[in-house]
C-alpha cells in the first residue's frame, strides 16, 4: 500500500511541474509581447508572476526528491 501511495505522489507532483512549467512558457511569451509594445506595468506582472512560478517550481523539486 505504501508503494502505490508513494506512486500516486509521485504522478502528482509530475503533473503539477508539467503543468507549471506550461503556466512559466505562457508568461514567457506574454512578457516578450509586453517587452515588444513596451508596455511596463505590464511587463513588471510578468516578472512578478515568473518568481511566483520559480519559488513554485524550487519548491517542487525540493518535495519530489524527498
Amino acid at each position: 500500500m505504501k508503494q502505490v501511495v508513494q506512486s500516486v505522489k509521485k504522478t502528482d507532483f509530475e503533473k503539477k511541474i508539467a503543468v507549471l512549467r506550461l503556466e512559466i512558457d505562457y508568461e514567457l511569451a506574454t512578457l516578450h509581447d509586453a517587452m515588444v509594445a513596451e508596455d511596463w506595468s505590464k511587463i513588471n506582472e510578468c516578472k512578478k508572476s515568473l518568481e511566483r512560478f520559480r519559488q513554485e517550481l524550487n519548491s517542487l523539486m525540493k518535495r519530489k526528491n524527498k
